[in-house]
């Protein structure tokens, strides 16, 4: 039963096989996130849901991973074109509306609703209709009687499955007349209880399925598992490097790589130089002290490489070279090893003794600018400093 784990025997009237095949073979991305929100509709007892509340619920589940990460659900065409229209839906209303990055899902729904009429927001989820709601049943099709061609037109497979549903085989939902947006799906109530009772289950098994085809149409794009929501900021373990900065700009001047003067001990942040929603993760190497007013102009943006990774390198090589002669700042070094340092090319060539400045930077440069490169592909923009200073 693909990656899904239901006992059977509790469920003997229902075919679990056939649901764990829901996401088989798919083209795009809609039919994680489509089955996704029917899941969670379900553990909200609604028993019934229009094609735009299923939707709606998709693009809310799909927003964060698009505007905060630029993740891509199904690539992208040769010419940049993007491919899914559940992407397309999620850059559309992000045009229309103000919404942060993080927004809640009741404010992605709120502006939804607002833009409803939006013609070209409704274009893009009526081609999500054409093909998923149909298709995502596909694993029940063609076990009884009536054989039917998988490629029918959809108002055939509409038709097949209601009266595949009241006749033989149980199906997790079927559909009404009604047209568009507005056709209502109706949920079974033996499946409603069985995935009301498995939702967690249902929901893991989603997500892993979901996680794997994203990273599949993503490959340069590191921990695509913790890009799905809202990570939590308290997770984030800046702690010991913040300290070992510290112990350095006592003993040797630091200057802020976009500003040119000395860190201020008593106005600086721990910031990354490729954005940390990109890399997902604080190793030291990225890490640098930066002063506190330019850290939120910065947010995620790239630094122009030619103009700032130079600058950057020669504070991570008196980081190194404090590392060595200081003991005191070593044993702060060491403190990071379980936060901050877990890179095995920062460990086994950029952190260990003997490196020239040359050396040092260039094994930095040769592991950082492939990441960098990566990151503007993706879609990262980069920053436009202002013109408050001069750099």
């Amino acid at each position: 039963m693909g990656g899904l784990v239901i006992d059977e025997e509790l469920y003997n009237n229902l075919y679990i096989e056939g649901f764990s095949k829901m996401m088989d073979h798919p083209s795009f991305c809609y039919k994680f996130y489509w089955l996704e929100a029917i899941v969670q509709l379900v553990t909200e007892n609604k028993n019934c849901a229009t094609y735009n509340d299923i939707i709606n619920r998709m693009i809310v589940n799909a927003w964060f991973p698009i505007v905060e990460y630029h993740i891509h659900l199904s690539g992208i065409f040769a010419n940049d074109e993007v491919k899914d229209n559940l992407e397309k839906s999620v850059m559309r209303l992000q045009e229309l509306c103000d919404l942060p990055n993080n927004a809640s899902s009741v404010e992605i729904n709120n502006k939804l609703v607002e833009f409803e009429k939006d013609k070209v927001l409704r274009n893009y989820k009526m081609e999500l209709t054409k093909n998923v709601p149909h298709k995502a049943l596909s694993g029940f099709a063609n076990l009884g009687n009536e054989k039917i061609d998988l490629g029918s037109s959809a108002g055939r497979m509409r038709e097949y499955y209601n009266r595949l549903s009241e006749s033989q085989i149980l199906l997790p939902y079927t559909f009404e007349d009604q047209k568009g947006l507005d056709r209502i799906v109706d949920f079974s109530e033996e499946w409603m209880e069985m995935i009301k009772k498995n939702a967690v289950v249902i929901l893991g098994w989603i997500q892993l399925e979901k996680v794997k085809w994203l990273q599949n149409n993503n490959p340069e794009v590191p921990g695509i598992v913790y890009k799905l929501a809202p990570v939590d900021e308290k997770s984030r373990k800046l702690d010991k490097v913040r300290k070992l900065w510290e112990a350095i700009i006592d003993v040797h001047p630091i200057f802020d790589v976009f500003k040119n003067q000395p860190i201020d001990k008593n106005a600086y942040d721990v910031d990354h130089f490729i954005p940390w929603s990109f890399v997902m993760n604080d190793e030291l190497w990225n890490l640098m002290p930066m002063d506190s007013s330019l850290n939120s102009q910065k947010s995620n943006k790239l630094p122009k490489w030619d103009k700032f990774f130079k600058k950057f390198a020669d504070n991570q090589y008196i980081l190194y070279q404090q590392i060595y002669e200081k003991p005191g700042i070593h044993t702060l070094y060491e403190g990071c090893y379980r936060d901050n340092l877990h890179s095995i090319w920062a460990n086994r060539e950029l952190y260990i003794k003997g490196n020239s400045k040359e050396e040092f930077q260039g094994i930095l440069e040769k592991n950082m600018r492939p990441v960098y490169d990566s990151a503007k592909r993706q879609g990262y923009e980069i920053w436009k400093m202002s013109d408050t200073f001069n750099y």
